[in-house]
């Protein structure tokens, strides 16, 4: 049991990490909607992000042609309106479908599996 309990830390753990940096990019996209044109030092001490983070955000975030460098700063796109009419939308949805994963469902069926193990073990 308890490797079952391991892979699900490390399953976890990995999907925080995925939302952690989905949640940084998010945060320099709108620090660069807000300050735009902006450059990667005011971005790292506004956010409290090490640099070398800020950087690799940038480079997805124009990848995805969000926005894109000027020699000021980083500055958006015209595709960011369409990108913004669907992100929260979706953001919703995820959060949703997260939400559903929950292992257990909560205390009453935590204590359901523990009656049925209890269960299960009697003669």
């Amino acid at each position: 049991m308890n490797i079952l309990l391991g892979n699900r830390t490390h399953v976890i753990e990995r999907i925080e990490n995925e939302v952690e940096m989905l949640e940084r990019h998010l945060r320099v996209l709108r620090l660069v909607i807000r300050n735009e044109p902006i450059g990667i030092v005011q971005l790292a001490d506004e956010l409290s992000i090490p640099d070398h983070k800020v950087r690799y955000s940038l480079r997805v975030l124009e990848e995805e042609g969000l926005i894109e460098p000027t020699d000021r700063g980083a500055t958006t796109t015209d595709d960011l309106r369409t990108y913004l009419n669907g992100a929260n939308d979706r953001i919703d949805g995820l959060r949703e479908r997260v939400g559903a994963l929950a292992i257990g469902g909560g205390s009453g069926d935590r204590d359901n599996a523990a009656t049925a193990d209890t269960r299960a073990s009697e003669p």
